[in-house]
């Protein structure tokens, strides 16, 4: 399976879940799902029939409520049995609507913004410390970029030559009510970064390509990797693409059969 068909599964799966449960945040998952599905095709050393490997690469996901595409892609690399997605989001389910460590294959349980990053440091600084050799990313959402503790951790991940971490703006430009840019505006994303130590690579988020180049040549430098990744909230969606209620609302069953033949005739 190429990442294309992947991110594809993974956009059918997700609005599944979405739905079954009545849940939220489907628009914020649907704009990192070209990003998942390059990593854990094409990029990710792991072995998910032992997700504790301690040499494996590391995604943290820190903008937690977006779960559903990252619980989609592990159930499809055979983390678990994907049979298990369908308790999504239902009593005593591990499987909760902001991502849980529960999980296999899920490193960190987030949902507070501004904690993934500081968390995804510590875990690169402690690799590098025990000389393995494996990466760490880390997926922020543009609104959540606006917590403090991200800029903490830039400046510690740059002092520390942190060259093993990579980190994912998810720069959809929406966030719970309205726009990135309304709420807080934070461009330039790349001077920035810049100017608080990292490589930076702006690129289109949807493009399995430009991903899977930016990160197979993510070590080129002694610094921090941070990738602008240009992202649709809602992608491969049309009426969910760019529209703020999408944060928020469930699909019915009407607006799932149309979201599901758009991605299957895309």
């Amino acid at each position: 399976m190429n990442s294309i068909l992947l991110s594809k599964k993974i956009r059918k799966v997700s609005l599944e879940m979405v739905h079954s449960s009545n849940a939220s945040h489907i628009g914020s998952a649907l704009s990192m799902v070209d990003i998942l599905a390059v990593l854990y095709n094409n990029i990710l050393n792991y072995d998910s029939n032992n997700p504790n490997w301690e040499e494996r690469d590391k995604l943290i996901l820190s903008k937690g409520h977006s779960c559903v595409s990252l619980y989609a892609v592990l159930g499809l690399k055979n983390f678990f049995d994907i049979e298990l997605l369908k308790t999504y989001g239902k009593n005593g389910s591990n499987f909760m609507n902001h991502i849980s460590h529960k999980v296999p294959g899920v490193e960190f349980s987030t949902g507070s913004l501004g904690h993934g990053l500081p968390y995804a440091v510590g875990i690169a600084l402690g690799n590098k410390l025990k000389k393995i050799d494996s990466k760490v990313y880390v997926i922020l959402g543009d609104g959540e970029v606006a917590e403090g503790s991200n800029w903490e951790a830039l400046l510690f991940a740059s002092h520390h030559k942190l060259s093993n971490l990579v980190v994912i703006i998810d720069n959809n430009n929406l966030q719970s009510l309205t726009t990135v840019d309304e709420t807080l505006n934070l461009e330039s994303y790349r001077e920035k970064l810049e100017a608080f130590g990292c490589n930076v690579i702006n690129l289109n988020g949807h493009d399995h390509k430009e991903l899977e180049a930016a990160f197979s040549n993510s070590n080129l430098t002694s610094k921090p990797l941070a990738v602008i990744a240009k992202t649709t909230k809602g992608k491969g969606v049309s009426f969910m693409e760019n529209q703020v209620k999408w944060h928020y609302k469930s699909p019915n069953t009407k607006e799932l059969s149309i979201a599901i033949k758009e991605i299957d005739n895309a």
